[in-house]
């Protein structure tokens, strides 16, 4: 690990992280060191992720406060009840990761000129995927691809990476998919790593880095449900996904 002025530049041949208190006020705490696969499941368990742009060093951050959504603080508006009551759409987990993360790369972003999302990137939680804690969420229309996301689950928390929306509500959809059944399998935070407008109406909110640690740690005890979630998740029917919401949402609709 090499201090410069300005950065916290990493040795690639050395797996570590200087602690999270080292931040910049925009959450960047590191730069350098690689994606190696080992790297990426120690970041990812102490709350580190990487985000820069393409051809540009790797930077990796850690925040504060977090964006974070709680499962059970999920808002589902009168205008999405539909999608789930009429099953508007098919929803799969796992089945096309390729195709996700290619969609996320490839969507036009608002007030964003291109996409963080490289080849060495997609190559990078491939191999996540293949090892099997990286995880798709699909959403279909008939049996073309309309929205989905992708991440990384360790223990019992979500690590958000991206989604993607090629139809109206269905990245929304995905995210109150994918919520239903991670309550519902015991996990109680998906970590939302930057804020957008989308995420804040959807029950997005910011917690601090402290109790963010707490919590990571706390989720070190967890056991972590590796391989295909199909199996495992895709046993809901998707009229069932929105009940366990029922209190919640009728006092924010009210």
């Amino acid at each position: 690990m090499i201090f410069n002025s300005l950065m916290i530049i990493l040795n690639p041949k050395e797996i570590t992280f200087p602690h999270p208190d080292l931040a910049n006020e925009e959450g960047i705490v590191a730069m350098g060191g690689d994606l190696g696969i080992d790297r990426l499941l120690l970041a990812y368990q102490y709350g580190y992720f990487p985000w820069f742009n393409p051809d540009e060093p790797i930077l990796w951050w850690h925040p504060n406060p977090r964006f974070v959504l709680f499962t059970e603080d999920v808002r589902i508006t009168k205008s999405m009840r539909p999608y789930f009551n009429q099953e508007k759409f098919n929803l799969t987990f796992d089945k096309d990761f390729d195709g996700v993360i290619n969609a996320c790369e490839k969507i036009k972003r608002h007030n964003q000129p291109g996409t963080w999302i490289s080849e060495n990137i997609k190559e990078a939680y491939t191999e996540l995927h293949k090892m099997g804690v990286a995880h798709s969420v699909e959403v279909w229309e008939n049996d073309r691809l309309v929205g989905g996301l992708y991440g990384v689950s360790l223990g019992k928390m979500f690590f958000g990476e991206s989604m993607f929306s090629l139809v109206s509500n269905s990245s929304k959809f995905a995210l109150i998919s994918l919520a239903s059944v991670l309550r519902k399998n015991g996990y109680e935070i998906i970590d939302c790593q930057m804020p957008n407008s989308h995420l804040k109406s959807m029950g997005g909110r910011y917690i601090s880095r402290n109790v963010f640690l707490s919590i990571l740690r706390s989720n070190i005890y967890e056991e972590t449900i590796y391989g295909d979630w199909n199996p495992h998740f895709n046993k809901y029917p998707v009229k069932e996904l929105i009940k366990d919401f029922g209190s919640n949402n009728r006092k924010q609709e009210e």
